[in-house]
């Protein structure tokens, strides 16, 4: 055990030494700008993100969480009250789905207005 430590420790030596001495360092005017692409920026890097963005965004996260929270269902049957597990999976299935159609209805899934 201690011949394996004496090894990893030495090896993780070697490889740290050897990648602080092994890279050209020649910087030029391209690498040093905050853009390593070759074009000089246009515009402001701080732009405005679309509510459109944001709203998808929490709605995949609500919808993984139905995932996990629906997730242990089909083990339901194991427990000792299957029918309260499965009742509130469903009511949890049917309060998302009814707030999914209501933001489909409202348009809020439409991407370009």
């Amino acid at each position: 055990m201690t011949l394996y430590v004496l090894i990893a420790s030495a090896l993780a030596l070697v490889l740290a030494v050897v990648s602080f001495w092994l890279p050209i360092m020649t910087p030029d005017s391209e690498k040093l700008s905050p853009y390593e692409c070759g074009f000089d920026p246009l515009g402001s890097a701080r732009l405005p993100y679309s509510m459109r963005f944001f709203l998808v965004a929490i709605l995949f996260l609500l919808f993984d969480l139905e995932i996990a929270l629906l997730l242990p269902t089909p083990w339901a049957a194991q427990l000792p009250n299957p029918p309260v597990t499965i009742l509130w999976s469903s009511v949890i299935l049917i309060l998302l789905t009814l707030g999914f159609v209501y933001e489909w209805s409202q348009g809020g899934l439409e991407w370009a207005e």
